[in-house]
């Protein structure tokens, strides 16, 4: 590890004051550090040289070996963290122990595993750096460029440099995530960062950086381009857009094919479609327990009201014509 990256202070000796994110690895991992001497390179040789030393066992004597085989390459970090851990158990579980010849590493490694502190998982190592949103919603990292959500435009940030990603979080949240670009001048756009800007400028969808090359699903691109052949097709498609923030791209694209299923491509229509969908599902029936059931259950009749009212000469007084119902006032005859 780099000196500027770990230690803030050289002090006399093996003295040193390390920096804060140094420490906090250290303390996850549980591992007192032990730095070098200044100018002392042969002290660091032994770690160095178990770096080599699996690199030669894996990757150059496999390719040697197998001259039909180039060397391996990867297209991430876990990727190649998931090989050599491959690589490295058939390695143990293939070859003698060094002290004790009757048995392999694995077996050895299986017997101390009850021992070893339990792994808590990998550590949150990043390089926080502050930075500002320019209104071109992008902020500025190692000489490269990554965009962040619209609605933090003009606000300060904290970039979160990791090996392989870069994220950018505001307010206790992440605002922008991106996957980590290496040389000069490079800008990269995430569309979903700038949904909020075309509701107030519709022109942008068309002729914006962010938008060109950003590949829209089979359906949400069919709708996009029947809307474009209409007036006003523009603010709707940004409408329809804008339910990707709190609906997700795939919920769009579905409700999206289900319009053009019925011959219709307008943003009302698709955005009825998500409402639906999003409304909870029916309750599900309770079956009654026998316990529970009455045993004379009531029966939907409203002649049974005509009974309030008493009769004379076979005929119903009312109130009106004949003047006020007389009511009765037994319940039995309910």
């Amino acid at each position: 590890m780099d000196a500027k990256t770990a230690v803030d202070a050289i002090f006399v000796g093996k003295d040193r004051a390390y920096n804060r994110r140094f420490q906090q690895m250290c303390g996850h991992y549980l591992v007192d550090p032990v730095a070098c001497t200044p100018a002392s390179g042969w002290e660091k040789g032994q770690v160095e040289n178990q770096v080599g030393v699996i690199r030669r066992r894996f990757v150059v004597l496999e390719a040697r070996l197998r001259r039909d085989v180039p060397r391996p390459k990867f297209k991430s970090y876990a990727e190649l963290n998931a090989w050599l851990e491959d690589r490295c158990r058939a390695y143990a579980q293939a070859n003698t122990h060094p002290e004790m010849r009757d048995r392999t590493i694995w077996d050895v490694f299986e017997e101390e595993r009850p021992s070893l502190v339990p792994y808590v998982g990998p550590f949150d190592g990043f390089h926080a750096v502050p930075a500002s949103v320019s209104k071109t919603c992008l902020v500025r990292f190692d000489k490269n460029r990554y965009s962040v959500d619209a609605r933090a435009v003009g606000r300060p940030v904290e970039i979160r440099a990791y090996a392989d990603r870069l994220e950018c979080w505001q307010d206790g949240r992440i605002i922008g995530r991106h996957e980590r670009v290496f040389g000069r001048n490079n800008t990269v756009y995430d569309p979903l960062h700038y949904i909020p800007v075309p509701a107030r400028k519709p022109g942008a969808l068309r002729n914006g950086a962010p938008f060109k090359q950003w590949d829209l699903p089979v359906a949400v691109r069919r709708v996009q381009r029947k809307l474009e052949r209409q007036p006003g097709g523009d603010r709707q498609m940004v409408e329809i857009l804008a339910a990707v923030l709190s609906d997700g791209l795939d919920a769009v694209d579905a409700a999206c094919a289900e319009a053009l299923s019925h011959n219709v491509h307008s943003a009302g229509v698709v955005l009825n479609i998500l409402a639906r969908h999003r409304e909870p599902p029916p309750p599900l029936t309770i079956a009654t327990p026998d316990a529970l059931r009455l045993s004379c259950e009531p029966a939907a009749n409203c002649d049974r009201y005509d009974s309030l009212r008493r009769t004379r000469n076979g005929t119903v007084r009312s109130a009106g014509r004949h003047g006020p119902a007389e009511a009765l006032r037994h319940e039995d005859g309910l």
